[in-house]
């Protein structure tokens, strides 16, 4: 749709440029990688600004779709207190100008925003040199980062509030099936771990094995040592591990999962049609957990409990009408999230 317009040689050629910023958790730099994809799909090679803390780096220093990455010494200030907020402050006031040379000297033609405090810097930067500024927010509670930015974007994306698709990797709906009884549990305790989903595991897996249900379980690497010898000490043969970068292979096996209720891992069990007993994390900004998981709640795709007791899971496994559910997931989101993205904010540069 794009290759025709003048511009595009342009964008090849890095004369005209799009910058991703933010990050901090894996929840934002999955929507950042997959809109790098996206502009990578149209021979376009972004830059990357984010954050010396949080998981950026990990993420993205050897990342190749990125043409250059920067990573600065930003921190949250949501979380900050007294001196250290206004430290925290001045420090991104600093990173704000900063950034403003980055996006001139890679002549940036728009800003597009993932969220989390690694955004700041690049999203004033945007603001401070009147760059188009595109924001993504994951969650149904807006951060509060992104309430003080949405005024000054030129589109601000979300799921929950305005239906626009959720940016998932085709292959979450390419393997996606109706789920009719439940043969295998998942647990998802994310690549960190949860310490309460992983317990609430232990509480019911004997039960789990006499009902000859399989179970596959994502332990996070902190907690992978202890729940392996769990099982092993138990006999129950279950699926361990701590992170595998092909979990759309283990969700896809699975009949019922067990999860925290980030964006990305709510929109991906949704795309699989994979019904979902969320347990929200109590401790996310502005309990969003609870709201992102409520909103597939009260469309009748999922369950929630905030502490979720045997009696609880096994009510689901007896009564619930697994069916129903899974269909009902297939109208949350749609594919080509990243498309419908990038095309907008293409769209507008030659506006």
């Amino acid at each position: 749709m794009y290759r025709n317009w003048n511009g595009f040689n342009d964008f090849k050629k890095g004369k005209n440029m799009i910058a991703i910023t933010g990050g901090g958790t894996g929840g934002h730099l999955k929507i950042a990688k997959i809109i790098m994809k996206e502009l990578n799909s149209r021979s376009i090679r972004p830059i990357y600004i984010g954050s010396t803390k949080g998981a950026d780096r990990e993420w993205f220093e050897n990342e190749n779709g990125f043409s250059k990455k920067y990573f600065l010494n930003s921190t949250g200030v949501v979380d900050k207190k007294g001196l250290k907020k206004i430290t925290s402050l001045t420090n991104i006031l600093k990173l704000s100008y900063h950034a403003t040379h980055i996006l001139k000297n890679h002549n940036i033609k728009a800003v597009f925003s993932v969220g989390g405090f690694s955004a700041a810097a690049a999203s004033f930067a945007a603001i401070l040199t009147k760059t188009p500024l595109f924001i993504h927010e994951q969650n149904a509670h807006i951060g509060a980062l992104n309430k003080i930015l949405k005024p000054f974007s030129k589109r601000f994306f979300n799921t929950f509030i305005y239906n626009d698709p959720y940016p998932v990797e085709d292959i979450f709906f390419e393997k996606a099936r109706i789920r009719k009884e439940i043969k295998t549990i998942i647990f998802l305790g994310g690549s960190q771990g949860a310490l309460q989903i992983n317990n609430f595991a232990i509480t019911v897996a004997k039960e789990l094995t006499k009902k000859r249900i399989n179970i596959i379980h994502q332990t996070g690497k902190r907690d992978y040592e202890r729940i392996k010898k769990f099982y092993k000490k138990e006999g129950i043969q279950a699926e361990v591990f701590d992170f595998d970068p092909n979990l759309v292979e283990k969700i896809s096996k699975a009949d019922l999962a067990i999860s925290r209720a980030g964006a990305s891992t709510l929109f991906e069990l949704a795309a699989n049609q994979l019904p979902t007993l969320f347990i929200p994390y109590p401790y996310a900004a502005g309990n969003h957990q609870y709201y992102n998981a409520k909103f597939l709640v009260d469309k009748k795709a999922g369950f929630l409990s905030t502490n979720p007791t045997k009696k609880e899971l096994f009510n689901i496994l007896n009564n619930a009408n697994l069916e129903e559910i899974s269909k009902n997931l297939a109208h949350i989101n749609k594919k080509g999230g990243a498309k419908y993205m990038v095309d907008i904010m293409l769209k507008s540069l030659i506006n």
